[in-house]
């Protein structure tokens, strides 16, 4: 046998080792992560909204010495709140307070069967917990999906946010010019198809260039292991209604409706773009650039800021968090 050869099988085998080990570690979540402990002090409200109640959970974190400011931080659709850990840490440690929402259909927070999702509805879910808490002025960070949310609030309520921040946001070009509509039940058969597997190599591709840390595995089982519980078609449901809400409610034209002081960070090697595996084979190379795409945002938003991280992806406070958290820190401490 060539040794070139030799040489990669001994690559496939040590990362199907590798695989299995990790696989050996993943344990099954129900809907609601009920055996998972979040870093954070943990609050449940109730909502009452279309005809149903619904538990909203939310973390909120009070800092040793506090500034008297209030950040919400809003996740991405293949996350939490967890996964602003880090973050949060850094944001108590200059004396914010943190609030971090799990969106119904996300989390910890009720998964309903029928749901009208809308970037409306999670907006008045997520003011209502700021109102109950009587916040009445916040900073406002969103990733990926909650961007789009971030995006929608600070439309809706220009007066409570005082910074906006967007963090790779999604939706900063309209999906329905790019990629035919799938309807729901195509997206739900879509979602049962996940596994651990196709979760690790989708992050791999779109957030971290095909390098894996083993602290990645963490944000990645709280999804994997929604594919291997009883609870995963109520999980796969919610996942496709949100994908429905994404593509149907695109948020372009309501950048230039802005007009709070913004902070756009983008990781220019990301390529993520919804719908992307079914739009036409020579329109897929130009969706989800984000070099462009952040710089065309940029240019839409009054009073804002770009903050560009060369060579990262989709998930920059996870992926290079020295590099976020800089610009991040000086536009809201100033």
């Amino acid at each position: 046998m060539k040794l070139k050869n030799i040489k990669y099988l001994f690559i496939l085998l040590l990362s199907v080792s590798l695989n299995a080990q990790d696989l050996s570690k993943l344990k099954p979540l129900d809907a609601e992560l009920t055996t998972v402990t979040y870093p954070f002090p943990v609050t449940v409200k109730m909502l009452k909204n279309q005809g149903q109640e619904l538990k909203m959970v939310y973390m909120d974190d009070q800092p040793e010495k506090p500034n008297g400011k209030t950040v919400v931080l809003l996740h991405g659709k293949n996350f939490n709140g967890y996964y602003f850990e880090e973050t949060a840490k850094a944001l108590l440690k200059e004396g914010f307070r943190v609030i971090m929402p799990d969106q119904i259909g996300f989390g910890k927070s009720s998964k309903p069967k029928q749901y009208q999702f809308s970037f409306q509805q999670l907006a008045e879910n997520t003011k209502s917990i700021l109102d109950d808490l009587k916040i009445e002025k916040f900073i406002l960070l969103g990733h990926s999906m909650g961007g789009m949310l971030a995006t929608k609030m600070a439309v809706m309520y220009p007066e409570s946010i005082d910074k906006l921040i967007l963090e790779n946001p999604i939706g900063l070009e309209d999906y329905r010019d790019l990629s035919p509509y799938q309807n729901i039940d195509k997206q739900y058969a879509a979602e049962l198809k996940n596994t651990y597997q196709s979760y690790k190599d989708y992050q791999l591709k779109f957030y971290y260039d095909g390098k894996w840390k083993p602290e990645y595995e963490k944000w990645l089982n709280l999804v994997a292991g929604w594919t291997i519980s009883n609870d995963f078609p109520i999980t796969a449901w919610d996942a496709a209604l949100t994908s429905d809400m994404i593509y149907t409610q695109p948020v372009v034209d309501d950048f230039e409706k802005i007009t709070v002081p913004t902070l756009l960070i983008i990781g220019t090697r990301d390529r993520t773009a919804i719908g992307k595996a079914n739009a036409p084979k020579d329109l897929q190379p130009l969706m989800g650039l984000y070099e462009n795409l952040g710089k065309a945002t940029q240019k839409k938003i009054k009073n804002s800021k770009l903050v560009e991280l060369e060579n990262v992806g989709h998930l920059p406070h996870i992926e290079v968090f020295e590099r976020f958290i800089r610009p991040l820190l000086e536009f809201v401490k100033n």
